[in-house]
């Protein structure tokens, strides 16, 4: 479903991103790993069109998007939840969730806020509540939800366990799983081993803008040099 090839990255005149490939499948999840500053995020934004200053292609779906905008890469499928949340706070829960719907796409199930509340019950147990006043772990289930509003056929999580409680890892972990079973795809960027294990197939590790390792999870929870020289603080 995803193809990135030769992906340079620049912020003004430094450049971040050094010919980074790889590829999702459908109903596919997989890692993009490394520490803080590595070129995970770096990666997802600029696949998504919010970085102006690069190089190299990106196709989804078989179509070259490499030049278009976010929101026309985002009318095509291609879902973005930041690792800042984004939530618009002075709004309820239902109506975040109205900011972020699209018409439904040939081929998938639409979201709509019941089927999203069965897979966040929490979210459902507060449909009026304003966005500002939720927990930072509710706060990133109603990003994920709003995200899902549009009907995305690959869905992008930068960093979705940092910063939460465990509970809602777990709780985010059920919620990727899920998703993977009814055929969504996944590209996710994350620096917890643990978490990525539990729902991913394959992972990518990034350091210093390049593509270090690509294998298995299970590959890679064997391979203690690439964890100690790409993973480990």
């Amino acid at each position: 479903m995803l193809e990135v090839s030769g992906l340079n990255a620049f912020y003004g005149k430094a450049q971040m991103l050094f010919d980074v490939s790889l590829e999702v499948a459908r109903g596919e999840v997989v890692a993009l790993m490394g520490r803080n500053g590595a070129g995970k995020s770096t990666t997802i934004k600029s696949i998504m069109g919010l970085l102006p200053g690069k190089r190299g292609q990106v196709r989804f779906m078989g179509e070259d998007i490499t030049s278009l905008a976010p929101y026309q890469i985002a009318r095509r499928g291609l879902g973005f939840v930041p690792e800042d949340r984004r939530i618009f706070s002075e709004l309820s829960v239902m109506q975040n969730l109205e900011v972020g719907r699209q018409v439904p796409r040939e081929g998938v199930p639409p979201w709509t806020p019941e089927r999203l509340f069965t897979l966040f019950p929490n979210l459902g147990e507060m449909p009026d509540r304003p966005g500002g006043s939720m927990s930072g772990g509710e706060q990133q289930m109603l990003t994920v939800a709003r995200t899902l509003m549009g009907n995305p056929l690959l869905l992008m999580l930068d960093e979705p366990s940092e910063g939460v409680a465990p509970v809602i890892v777990e709780q985010m972990a059920h919620m990727i799983t899920t998703l993977k079973q009814q055929g969504l795809a996944i590209l996710l960027s994350e620096q917890n081993l643990h978490f990525a294990q539990l729902v991913c197939d394959r992972a990518y590790v990034l350091e210093q803008g390049q593509i270090r390792f690509n294998g298995t999870m299970q590959a890679l929870a064997a391979n203690d040099e690439v964890q100690q020289n790409y993973l480990s603080l």
